[in-house]
Formats: structure tokens, sequence, C-alpha cells
């Protein structure tokens, strides 16, 4: 499996050709090459995860495929077909198994709702738990998706993530929002916890690929 990381949150997996789009959001290129996709996952309803647009052009080039999202992802995507899921669901999309962990957006501030959000495990091997420091509990983690940098967390807080997962191997998400200084520092505590467990950090900038 081939993983591509886009700007922000976005992710591809490949799989035999076929491709699963992991939240298409504002802060990614907009997506023009759809070829092959069978599903899209959406963890959480805001703007940095998914957008109307993103999900319309994906759709003109790939057709009718499922979108598999939390309940509230459903209610603000309201035009689409999207097919709700829940922590503890297991869905098959083409080469692709995703089991679905957690339940909540990591708290921004007490001024602000939390909303649904689910991580989601990909064929026993990616782990990416959206904005969230959800633990799948049940599975030693492959690879880890990290988030490292957002209005919710601190650089306290994806260390300890990444130490108490302990991921073979680990790379950095939800990174448009830092500057270049703040991409390297956080890359390098990432890589110091990853190490800490014997695994390996991969430094991913957007259109760069990882075999898993």
């Amino acid at each position: 499996m081939r993983l591509t990381k886009l700007e922000h949150a976005a992710l591809i997996l490949e799989e035999s050709g076929r491709k699963l789009f992991i939240d298409p959001g504002s802060f990614t290129t907009p997506i023009t090459d759809a070829a092959g996709v069978v599903a899209v996952v959406i963890t959480h309803e805001h703007a940095d995860h998914w957008t109307p647009e993103q999900l319309r052009r994906i759709l003109e080039k790939a057709g009718d495929v499922p979108i598999y999202a939390p309940a509230g992802v459903a209610a603000a995507a309201s035009d689409f077909d999207v097919t709700v899921v829940e922590a503890g669901d297991t869905v098959e999309a083409g080469p692709f198994t995703l089991r679905f962990y957690g339940g909540r957006h990591a708290v921004i501030h007490s001024s602000i709702p939390v909303v649904d959000n689910l991580g989601v495990l990909v064929n026993e091997t990616l782990f990416y738990p959206g904005d969230s420091f959800t633990v799948p509990e049940d599975v030693k983690v492959d690879t880890l998706a990290v988030p490292s940098s957002a209005p919710w967390l601190k650089a306290a807080e994806f260390i300890d993530y990444v130490l108490g997962v302990a991921p073979r191997r680990s790379f950095p998400t939800h990174e448009m929002v830092n500057s270049q200084a703040g991409k390297q520092m956080a890359n390098a505590r990432i890589g110091w916890a990853t190490e800490q467990g014997g695994g390996e950090f991969f430094p991913l900038e957007p259109n760069d690929s990882l075999d898993l």
C-alpha cells in the first residue's frame, strides 16, 4: 500500500491501482486527479478536513463512490450521500479495510463546541486520528499520522501521543498552520518521540509518498 501526503490533513492511499482519499479539505490544493478512487473518508466536519468543492471534484472524476464519515459530517454535508460510521465499525472499500475509533474532536476551547471525530485504521497498517489523540488499543500501530500543529494541541501533547502509541513509523500531518521553522521544530520532536519506541520518522512534505 502506498501513502501519499497532500497538504495539511489530506492523504491518498493506493493499493493495486485503487485509491482511498482521507480528509480533502480547504488547506489542500484542489484535487483534480481522482481516477481509481473507491471511497472517501472524512474524520470530522471542519473545513480544513473537507469542503463541498473538494468532494464535488472527486465525485465528478470518480463517480458515485461511498463517503464514510461520522454523523456530524453527514449533517454538514447534506447535499452528499454520506454513509455514517461510528467507533467500532469496520467497512470494506475495494482493497481497503477501514476500522473506526474514537468519537470526539479534541477540545479547542470551552467556548467552541466539540464535534464528532473518528480516527481510521487502514488495512491494519496506517492509523490516522483526525483531530484527536485517539489510541486504537486493540492493535499495534505500524504507521501513525501525527497532528503536528493546531489550535487544539501543544507540543507536549503530540510528543506524549507518539510515546504512548510507539508506532513503527510516523509522519506529520495538520501542519499548514505552521511556519517552516515551526514545522522543523515539530518534526524534530515527533522524530525524537518515535525513536524512543524504536520507530522511524518520515518528514513527509506535500506530494511525498511512502510505501507501507
